[in-house]
């Protein structure tokens, strides 16, 4: 085999922009599958099947992923990896750079333990290749069925899986910690939808509403200043629930079926109240960067960053290339005049985790 290229990297760097774009995720997973059966061949297997035509004949690899790794054994970039690339491989957002340096780490994702689409340790190695400093896995709460949310017994279970994936990622050559977390629902009644001694158990806490979207304002302000209040929440997420494709995001790089999905408008709540309520209990205000959701609105941002808000930059990525969307988040917090020392993930880990304890840790 070439050494110039590795067809596993080649094949999975299509899936990254395939995700990255919120393309099919039928496509996506051919790649990934392909990508998983490639690497469990010796290579000198692969050299021999890309020079015969054999590929083919290799459960999880069809025609076009072939085709890929042939060109990449012969040394060569793959056509479809140049067209993804250009494709989808642009900016997707105008500014943020100077921020995205400054961000150590993400508190908003998911696996396929829950509504996500890849395996934990998928999500952390990429998370580690970004270059982030450690990640937080925010699989959903048991209400969420639709979204598998963990029950008590499969969250415990997980927590044994990000220790083994800890162990596994500690000889990388750089430093990189998966934090355990959960994104759980805000209840009607404002309660958080886990068992108390797991939500002490987990480093973040992202709570969220997902259910009720539609309440009046006054039970819904309500509703999220018991959350906000309960000491367990670190992190309030996507608080408006909307979905909303903004145009000046993405043009180049998110796919047409992402641009033109279907809007949801955001809750009610009195924002104020809200947000005094984040600045006096230090939870942070999470800045979604997923493009169909870009929450809070613009309005709100201003209004969190008057009120003396933390803030969370995150993506709440579902597959592996969505971990790529923080620049989106950094571009409308700079817009919003967010000080770059009230982000909780630019912090180091340390001091993070002495915030996430009792919400009066601040960096020295």
């Amino acid at each position: 085999m070439n050494s110039a290229r590795d067809p596993v990297a080649d094949l999975r760097r299509v899936a990254f922009l395939l995700e990255r774009a919120l393309e099919s995720t039928y496509r996506v997973k051919a790649f990934r599958t392909a990508a998983a059966a490639l690497a469990a061949l010796p290579a000198e297997d692969v050299a021999l099947l890309a020079a015969s035509g054999g590929l083919r004949g290799i459960k999880g690899i069809g025609e076009r992923t072939a085709s890929v790794i042939e060109q990449s054994v012969a040394g060569v970039e793959p056509e479809y990896l140049i067209e993804v690339a250009e494709r989808t491989g642009g900016r997707l957002a105008a500014g943020g750079d100077e921020l995205r340096t400054a961000l150590r780490g993400d508190l908003h994702t998911h696996s396929d333990w829950s509504d996500g689409g890849s395996p934990i340790g998928e999500m952390a190695v990429t998370a580690a290749g970004l270059g982030h400093s450690y990640t937080a896995l925010t699989d959903h709460s048991p209400r969420l069925t639709v979204a598998n949310g963990l029950t008590p017994q499969r969250l415990r279970r997980q927590l044994e899986v990000v220790g083994s994936v800890n162990d596994e990622l500690a000889g990388a050559p750089a430093d990189f910690r998966l934090l355990t977390g959960i994104e759980v629902d805000i209840l009607t009644d404002g309660s958080l939808d886990q068992s108390e001694d797991l939500l002490t158990a987990l480093d973040v806490v992202v709570s969220s509403v997902h259910s009720e979207l539609r309440m009046p304002s006054g039970p819904m302000t309500a509703r999220m200043i018991a959350a906000i209040e309960n000491p367990h929440t670190d992190v309030l997420g996507h608080c408006t629930g909307r979905y909303v494709i903004d145009r000046s995001y993405g043009s180049s790089s998110l796919s047409s079926r992402t641009r033109s999905g279907k809007a949801r408008p955001p809750s009610t709540f009195d924002a104020a109240a809200v947000f005094a309520a984040c600045a006096r209990t230090g939870v942070a205000v999470e800045i979604n960067s997923r493009p169909e959701r870009l929450d809070p609105p613009m309005a709100l941002l201003r209004r969190a960053v008057a009120e003396g808000c933390l803030f969370a930059i995150d993506t709440d990525a579902h597959a592996p290339g969505q971990l790529d969307w923080q620049l989106i988040g950094c571009d409308r917090a700079m817009a919003a005049g967010v000080p770059a020392a009230s982000i909780v993930n630019t912090w180091p880990l340390e001091d993070l985790l002495a915030w996430t304890r009792d919400h009066t840790h601040r960096p020295a």
